[in-house]
């Protein structure tokens, strides 16, 4: 299979508010960046939307290796989210994304990092470059 990075950002102006996601998928020297936003969201709910869609760009099973600076995300996948699933997601938040993680990532043998936001590290920085942006552009709407 192949390796594939995941790098992904979020940002709400408001929280909840405008939101928008940027998202770098890379395989060797190849990558693809994948952008959105919603008129009204929360940053977290930004921070899953790009690893969502990142992992729908994806046209095989591959092994994922996302990188964000969510703690939210990451200890979701790392952590939390196979006994949500236990509880059938009881009293949780963003069930229905996550449900939507769930089928989009089931081909993929996805493990989940996270680094620290703003701290120059390039991948980062662009992607939370792309997420304000997208922000910006839907609160102008």
């Amino acid at each position: 299979m192949k390796r594939v990075y995941l790098f992904s950002d979020g940002s709400a102006l408001g929280n909840p508010g405008p939101g928008g996601y940027g998202t770098i998928l890379r395989f060797n020297r190849h990558e693809k960046i994948i952008r959105g936003s919603s008129p009204h969201a929360t940053n977290n709910q930004m921070e899953l939307r790009g690893v969502i869609e990142g992992l729908r760009a994806l046209k095989e099973p591959c092994n994922v290796t996302i990188v964000s600076d969510s703690s939210y995300v990451v200890n979701s996948i790392n952590k939390w989210l196979e006994n949500w699933q236990k509880i059938d997601f009881k009293n949780k938040k963003n069930v229905d994304m996550w449900k939507e993680y769930l089928s989009v990532s089931k081909l993929h043998n996805v493990e989940a990092k996270w680094i620290k936001g703003h701290d120059g590290h390039a991948e980062n920085e662009l992607c939370d470059k792309i997420a304000k942006e997208e922000a910006l552009k839907v609160k102008k709407e």
